[in-house]
């Protein structure tokens, strides 16, 4: 059964820009290509924007007082704390300028996986109205598979951009992209992202939008 995926409403979207930290990107394999990688997100970026939609960043970035409040138990990042790795306040963990916030955007810090158990995330969103999500971000097994899998069970519709995630782990890759992600959301790329906005509002593309 084919599945067709519904028009962008840009006033109750929101484009999801996740771990797109210089400290995360080094850790791509090289076929990733995270320079071209950040030129298609800046490109859904400028789309988004366009068409009147929000944009959210979400980046992982520690304090003191953070570390020590990591268990033991969460193997991760009890290993991040130990090292004291991902300082906030360390310019590799600032989101790439590439892809900087404007004033009016929505910018969180976490310190897990996901973007929302650590953050006041959800409760923005809600507060903007915004109820479908398109994800871009780094890792695929990671941020996005944590992200995606909770804002599912908080009903939010969702979109995942196929290339706006990577993982240093092309396999792990491919076997979310497509075997588990698309149960949970739409997957598109940024070319039909931007096809999905005019198809919401056809009059933007008229006038120069996107």
């Amino acid at each position: 059964m084919t599945v067709t995926t519904p028009a962008l409403d840009s006033r109750t979207a929101a484009l999801l820009v996740m771990d797109y930290q210089p400290a995360i990107l080094a850790s791509l394999p090289g076929p990733a290509d995270p320079e071209a990688l950040l030129s298609r997100v800046a490109g859904a970026i400028a789309d988004m924007r366009a068409h009147g939609a929000a944009v959210a960043y979400v980046r992982v970035g520690f304090t003191e007082a953070d570390w020590a409040a990591i268990p033991p138990a969460n193997r991760t990042f009890s290993f991040l704390g130990r090292q004291r790795l991902m300082h906030h306040a360390d310019p590799a963990t600032e989101i790439h300028h590439r892809l900087a916030p404007e004033p009016g955007d929505i910018v969180v810090r976490k310190t897990r996986f996901g973007a929302f158990s650590t953050t006041d995330l959800d409760r923005r969103l809600r507060d903007r109205g915004i109820t479908t999500l398109v994800v871009a971000g780094v890792t695929t097994s990671g941020a996005v598979l944590s992200t995606v899998t909770d804002a599912a069970d908080r009903d939010y519709r969702l979109h995942i951009l196929s290339d706006g995630v990577a993982d240093p782990d092309p396999q792990a890759h491919q076997a979310l992209m497509t075997g588990v992600f698309p149960r949970l959301a739409h997957i598109v790329d940024t070319a039909e992202l931007r096809a999905l906005l005019h198809q919401g509002h056809p009059d933007r593309a008229e006038t120069g939008g996107a």
